[in-house]
């Protein structure tokens, strides 16, 4: 009897985004220090089943390969988290993958993150500037502002909260966690902040944040520990008092 150590895999398949899914087994030699990316990368290398039977190669996105671009989110044992820090040590086996079910899949553990950067634009996620000229120095933010900024700068568009949130789905138009907390960090900014007041009417529409069911489930699953449910609070204040602004119409409220 062979005392070779293995990792059994079951991977959700999908050939085509139409296709009905389906589950196929893996087994991998096991070696010390792997995770999910390099045992799919083995997978890839020699696509056989536990059957034997000579099968597609797994199609995932990667890239950096040291959680920081967000592309290998996906679902491992019922938890969504980044394929490349999940450490096959730390997992309970059969290791289950499958792909994060909020976005469209597009093939096997694959999905199609499209939602996540359309509500981006919406909420324009992003610091205007007026040409490609030298605009010099920006201004200074506070420290104690510029801190907590970073915290939410960290965010890679990874898509996990948004898998993990219960009111994001296909019957909803609700943007997620994951904009609402860019919209905080470009109004703090004091460029970004010129377009605060558009923003805020924005997430106080259809999709914004009365879609927001406080599960403070994102803040749970986000792998930089993001403190999302805290933006949140503070936009539920800001839109307040942009509420009051607009039925006043002062920008002195």
């Amino acid at each position: 009897m062979s005392d070779k150590k293995t990792v059994r895999f079951i991977i959700s398949r999908q050939d085509t985004p139409d296709s009905a899914p389906y589950q196929e087994e893996f087994e991998l030699d096991y070696r010390p220090n792997m995770n999910v990316i390099s045992a799919l990368m083995e997978i890839r290398r020699n696509p056989v089943n536990t059957k034997g039977e000579a099968t597609t190669p797994i199609a995932w996105d990667m890239n950096c390969l040291e959680e920081v671009c967000g592309a290998c989110s996906m679902v491992i044992n019922g938890r969504p988290r980044q394929s490349c820090s999940a450490l096959v040590d730390q997992l309970e086996q059969p290791i289950r993958l499958e792909p994060m079910r909020t976005f469209p899949v597009v093939r096997d553990l694959q999905v199609d993150r499209s939602r996540m950067f359309d509500s981006l634009k919406r909420v324009k996620a992003w610091v205007p500037i007026d040409g490609t000229y030298d605009l010099g120095p920006g201004p200074r933010m506070p420290e104690k502002k510029r801190q907590w900024a970073y915290e939410l700068s960290k965010c890679m568009t990874c898509g996990v909260c948004l898998e993990a949130c219960p009111n994001v789905n296909d019957k909803s138009d609700f943007i997620g966690p994951q904009p609402l907390s860019q919209v905080r960090l470009f109004n703090a900014h004091p460029t970004g902040a010129l377009n605060k007041g558009e923003r805020l009417e924005t997430i106080m529409g259809d999709g914004g944040l009365a879609n927001c069911g406080n599960s403070q489930n994102c803040v749970q699953s986000c792998p930089k520990g993001i403190p999302l449910t805290t933006s949140i609070a503070a936009l539920n204040r800001d839109t307040t008092l942009q509420a009051f602004k607009n039925f006043f119409g002062s920008d002195q409220v």
